[in-house]
């Protein structure tokens, strides 16, 4: 059971004061766009203004990426990143410290790839070239969910309609900006903000003991573990990570 904090009311002169909303940057992942915040958009507009960036589709290394993030950023802000969006989270708060109040790594992981890692996304990027992206695109979707949900056709359709609308070009560029990001781990144990690290408990393709590693290294971190979940947590669970994340943005 996830416990729930509420943001602080102050009374003054009798009038209940709500304090200034937070500005929430939300990253998305590989082959992802904004449809994978679209619950925690509607469900914490009420305490943050938020802007779901589509950054992650535009530049070719993950250290550019998140240097136009941050040009187009308020001074300071919370930030969220899931899987590849993890890795781009953690670079901007490696090298912008000062602009992140706080952050939430979901599903993700701060190692660099292993030459084995790396070689098997060459490998599908290469299949991308040949014009497979509708098969590689298929193969993802195993690795995304829960294996109980995958008869569930809402669910399906809007990861499948999401992965269609970034496209093949935007993976390919996407896949090598992951290959090419620098390792974080020596790093994790600098890091000052308020952190929430989320994972789906069957997640395939970044296994909690992953988040384990950033939530215990990141001082005074909270792990969050999701049971029945894969990887696409803020889709397959999302009232439970809204609820992470409510206690994440309002405790203080």
């Amino acid at each position: 059971m996830v416990s729930t904090f509420y943001a602080t009311i102050s009374r003054i002169g009798g009038i209940d004061i709500m304090p200034e909303k937070q500005h929430l940057l939300l990253v998305p992942g590989l082959v992802c766009d904004d449809a994978l915040w679209r619950h925690q958009v509607e469900d914490l507009s009420d305490i943050a203004n938020i802007v779901v960036t589509d950054k992650h589709t535009r530049f070719p290394t993950i250290k550019e990426i998140a240097e136009a993030i941050v040009s187009e950023a308020p001074p300071s802000f919370a930030l969220a990143g899931l899987s590849m969006g993890g890795f781009i989270a953690l670079e901007i708060v490696r090298s912008f410290p000062e602009r992140v109040q706080r952050m939430a790594i979901l599903d993700s992981n701060a190692r660099a790839d292993t030459p084995e890692k790396a070689e098997s996304r060459y490998q599908m990027i290469e299949q991308v070239k040949q014009g497979r992206f509708e098969k590689v695109a298929s193969s993802l979707l195993p690795l995304f969910v829960h294996p109980d949900r995958m008869e569930d056709r809402n669910l399906v359709d809007e990861i499948t309609g999401m992965v269609g609308r970034v496209g093949a070009d935007n993976y390919i560029r996407q896949q090598h900006a992951i290959i090419s990001r620098r390792d974080h781990v020596a790093h994790l144990g600098k890091i000052e903000c308020p952190t929430c690290v989320v994972c789906g408990k069957q997640d395939i393709l970044t296994p909690p003991e992953l988040s384990e590693e950033i939530a215990e290294s990141v001082p005074d971190a909270k792990l969050h573990v999701i049971d029945d979940c894969g990887h696409l947590t803020t889709m397959e669970r999302p009232a439970v990570v809204s609820a992470v994340m409510r206690q994440w943005l309002t405790f203080s």
